[in-house]
């Protein structure tokens, strides 16, 4: 952690606030992601996305409603506030440069996939900010 505290404790706490935000970060993006290819998002479509049950989109989404980051009428489509498609656009960015970076490694698709879909809950800035740059230079080096 940069300038700050490397302590074992830190390093905890800042592992579960992130396992705290992931299930918010994962259903904004997947409701931006609906939102986008089908022009409406219901709770159905989140159930068969993460393959869970129509009450646990429920209760899901009702703590997306408290926290601001999402709307919704009983029964009624999902949207997303102003913060909530802020947060949805920010989480599909940081997956798509863990994924990037895994791929320019030479992972194979379905697992960079995979482990980007978990590596980019818990990535800090600085280290997301490296590999960016790093992918960039492997773009760099391809198109010389």
């Amino acid at each position: 952690m940069a300038g700050g505290d490397t302590s074992p404790t830190r390093a905890f706490d800042r592992t579960r606030h992130d396992h705290a935000s992931e299930t918010a970060e994962d259903y904004v993006e997947a409701i931006a992601e609906i939102i986008g290819r089908d022009g409406v998002c219901r709770g159905a479509a989140l159930a068969k996305l993460f393959g869970v049950s129509h009450v646990t989109v429920t209760k899901t989404v009702n703590r997306l409603k408290r926290e601001g980051l999402a709307v919704a009428e009983p029964y009624g489509p999902i949207e997303l506030t102003a913060q909530g498609k802020r947060l949805a656009t920010a989480s599909r960015r940081r997956h798509e440069i863990v994924f990037s970076f895994l791929k320019s490694l030479g992972i194979s698709d379905a697992v960079a996939l995979t482990d980007s879909e978990g590596i980019e809950h818990h990535v800090s800035a600085e280290t997301l900010k490296a590999f960016r740059r790093f992918v960039e230079r492997e773009d760099r080096g391809k198109n010389d």
